[in-house]
């Protein structure tokens, strides 16, 4: 373990986040995992999708 990462543990320990702050990073995950879980269910809108660019053909 790098002594940054211990350093940073020990703040943390010390001082921990705000139930708030928490909370949007919890709410954040849970969003990202509802795209994905949308995404994977087939649920996902056609419009929202990028189209796949081709690939670059060298000169």
């Amino acid at each position: 373990m790098n002594m940054i990462w211990l350093l940073r543990a020990a703040k943390w320990a010390r001082r921990p986040p705000s139930a708030s702050t928490v909370k949007m990073v919890l709410g954040i995950i849970a969003a990202g995992l509802a795209l994905v879980a949308l995404e994977k269910l087939g649920l996902w809108p056609d419009w929202a999708t990028l189209d796949p660019r081709p690939p670059r053909v060298p000169r």
